[in-house]
């Protein structure tokens, strides 16, 4: 039996050192059983598993315009393809047409029935944004999906009647994706297009509240635009997101209050994301491969922290100031770090749900007013 892996699971110099002959498995709806993977393909050698899309297509219960949708797929194998790889797959539910061009199976069942959307319409959706990317040498392809998976599910646990957390997306934007493998780029636009997408979906299902809740950075201006969109085109509705997490005054207290580096010690599979790694999926973390890289090209309004500095906005190379993909002391991790910054970020996104409702209830009390 050849061996299976998860891509995401990976470093980029573990994606690196791939055969690019390796078949790669991109499944829509959620992942296959493991051990089926090789007779799917036929193959002999090993099979990489990527993260799964969780809906977007005819029939996955959040559907967006074909187009879009299929836009969205083609550029995620584009990335791989540029990588190299020769043997990707799109694996698609009976019957569902991506265009021409893809290398694809149809799976002869269905991986996974429709999303289920919850039945209160007045609750928040939280739909959580992670990405497939680069942390340096020591963290996986997976930090941001992980990461901002646990903090939207761990928000709507704790307040059930206000919010629901919908599948987490793992696959975002990465301008700088062709520095380091295994970093996939969504493209810009297709993003902002998929996303304001779901949005019309969900708001013609009677849905007034969302909540865009970003892991990466990377999403961030795109997501911005996409609420700017949404605002836009349906007035009636309460459309927010936020600058990752931990990045208002409860966050930015509870980091000074446990961190150990200094400024510029936490940006990118540093001492913040190691260590919420460490706390929810430790045996992912090879500490021992940590090289802390704090010397970004700094200047008074130009800076990279976890709440990123200063007056300008820029997209230099990332390669001026990272030699393997980290920004900041990931050497510094600790899971007991990571538990006391989760349950932060969760405290801090639950506040957010609350003014989100709040926002609503007044905005549409004062419209009914005419005010």
């Amino acid at each position: 039996m050849p061996a299976i892996f998860r891509f995401d699971e990976l470093t980029w110099p573990e994606v690196a050192a791939l055969p690019r002959e390796t078949p790669l498995l991109l499944p829509l709806g959620s992942l296959p059983e493991l051990n089926t993977a090789p007779a799917i393909l036929k193959a002999t050698q090993p099979v990489g598993i990527l993260p799964a899309i969780p809906f977007g297509w005819a029939g996955s219960g959040l559907e967006v315009p074909a187009s879009v949708f299929s836009t969205l797929v083609h550029n995620l194998v584009g990335n791989l393809i540029e990588d190299g790889f020769t043997s990707v797959h799109v694996l698609t539910p009976p019957g569902l047409n991506l265009g021409a061009g893809l290398p694809f199976i149809v799976i002869p069942w269905q991986a996974t029935g429709p999303l289920a959307l919850p039945e209160d319409r007045e609750q928040v959706l939280i739909l959580p944004v992670g990405h497939t990317e680069q942390h340096g040498y020591h963290a996986p392809l997976s930090t941001d999906t992980l990461i901002i998976e646990a903090i939207g599910l761990g928000t709507g646990q704790v307040v059930p009647q206000q919010a629901y957390c919908l599948p987490v997306f793992p696959y975002g934007v990465s301008t700088h994706r062709r520095s380091f493998p295994g970093t996939f780029n969504v493209g810009g636009r297709a993003f902002e297009d998929f996303w304001l997408a779901v949005v019309d979906t969900l708001v013609g299902s009677g849905f007034t509240r969302f909540y865009l809740m970003s892991g990466h950075g990377g999403n961030s201006s795109f997501l911005v635009n996409v609420v700017k969109y949404a605002g836009e085109k349906y007035p009636h509705i309460f459309c927010a997101t936020a600058f990752l997490y931990l990045s208002g005054p409860q966050g930015v207290a509870a980091l000074e209050a446990k961190r150990q580096s200094k400024l510029g010690g936490m940006g990118h599979a540093c001492e913040l994301e190691t260590s919420l790694v460490l706390h929810l999926r430790p045996e992912l973390i090879h500490l021992e491969r940590a090289v802390d890289e704090t010397d970004f090209v700094t200047t008074p309004n130009y800076y990279m922290d976890w709440i990123e500095g200063g007056a300008l906005t820029a997209n230099p190379p990332w390669e001026d100031d990272t030699r393997t993909g980290a920004y900041g002391a990931g050497s510094l991790g600790t899971a007991e770090k990571g538990k006391y910054w989760l349950e932060t970020a969760i405290a801090e996104k639950v506040e957010h749900v609350a003014e989100i409702h709040e926002q609503y209830r007044r905005r549409k009390e004062r419209r009914m007013r005419g005010g």
